[in-house]
């Protein structure tokens, strides 16, 4: 009976708690104020319904997003990725996280704890965040997207806190050497160039090149 008992609080316990290693649509309903958060911000094309959508344009063939998750995933963070629905407002996306991240440090999560990535799209969605979170400075990830961050219309636009940027260098989205200049307060800046050959595509599966490298920072981060 003793045994029993034990097992049903235990059930209880997880089932009440996110576990570091999963996957979230949205902030989990139990933050753990110990524990380190990712978010990651898809690229536009995944916009809408379908999760893995193909590009006919350009040959860069399915963004397989749900594969993306799964390889980022890990266990010592949580992964927040939520599929944006079609026509999103970068703006007002970049509020929600913004606002996201602040309820995360207002239970008790150390701004060094958090990182916020995208790619393409979510990139942009991802300076914008950061710029909002000037004040906390948490960790910044760029995956192919500094263009638009650089754009004269977006001048004003900074990110904070330790920063890695990642690009193809077949891709035209380029280096992220404009935005480091102009965010004269970040704490670091790193930037790696994969050669996939793959061009703007080589962000549409989870190949080593990339992943890799950006998990290992994500983990080294304090």
């Amino acid at each position: 009976m003793i045994r029993l008992i034990t097992s049903a609080v235990l059930v209880l316990f997880i089932s009440g708690h996110s576990i570091a290693g999963q996957v979230h649509a949205t902030l989990p309903a139990n933050i753990d104020s110990n524990a380190k958060y990712v978010f990651y911000s898809h690229g536009y094309i995944v916009e809408g319904d379908n999760p893995k959508p193909v590009d006919t344009r350009f040959g860069w063939g399915m963004y397989d997003f749900p594969a993306i998750k799964q390889a980022l995933a890990d266990s010592h963070y949580h992964l927040i990725a939520q599929h944006r629905a079609k026509g999103t407002d970068p703006f007002e996306y970049a509020y929600t996280l913004n606002t996201q991240v602040r309820t995360l440090v207002e239970q008790g999560v150390k701004p060094t704890n958090i990182t916020i990535m995208g790619f393409s799209r979510g990139a942009f969605i991802t300076g914008l965040t950061s710029d909002k979170l000037s004040d906390l400075g948490v960790n910044t990830i760029i995956l192919a997207g500094c263009g638009r961050l650089v754009w004269k219309k977006h001048t004003d636009v900074k990110v904070y806190g330790h920063v890695l940027s990642v690009y193809e260098k077949t891709d035209k989205s380029g280096s992220c050497e404009k935005l480091a200049k102009k965010s004269t307060e970040t704490q670091s800046f790193r930037e790696i160039a994969i050669h996939t050959g793959l061009s703007h595509g080589a962000f549409y599966r989870p190949l080593a090149a990339w992943v890799d490298p950006v998990k290992a920072w994500i983990n080294a981060a304090k």
